[in-house]
């Protein structure tokens, strides 16, 4: 369940850092910039989770109490630390080259447009070709 949780968190950083690098920012502005953006949605969620497992330690049931108290600590740690600080701060560090991909990589695996960039380029194409 904690992988699952700091999995979320971990995409929604990266994935609004992604998209500001894709949107032409670069190195620590791409990470600055997606961290702004995301990290409000981070906090939210990672303090519901840890309002929510922290609950649990008020229970009777001592195995309830452990579950909730190792989760709410294993969230704020993850969440905070190593999602909040550590790997923007390793991020920051690699610049432009953490979105680096092999060639032969690039090749093997699909090509999602997430972010819509593609579409985009679509539109603006059709504007061109109708002006």
């Amino acid at each position: 369940m904690l992988y699952g949780l700091t999995m979320d968190y971990q995409v929604f950083l990266v994935s609004s850092m992604r998209e500001e690098y894709i949107h032409g920012k670069r190195g620590d502005r791409a990470v600055i910039n997606g961290y702004s953006t995301a990290s409000k949605v981070v906090v939210a969620a990672a303090l519901i989770m840890v309002s929510v497992f922290s609950s649990f330690i008020f229970t009777d049931d001592i195995m309830i109490k452990q579950i909730g108290f190792a989760l709410a600590f294993g969230i704020l740690v993850d969440a905070f630390l190593i999602r909040m600080i550590f790997v923007p701060a390793v991020m920051s560090m690699f610049g432009d080259k953490i979105w680096w991909l092999p060639k032969w990589l690039d090749r093997l695996l699909p090509n999602l447009d997430i972010e819509g960039e593609k579409l985009l380029q679509e539109l603006e194409k059709g504007e061109k070709q109708n002006n």
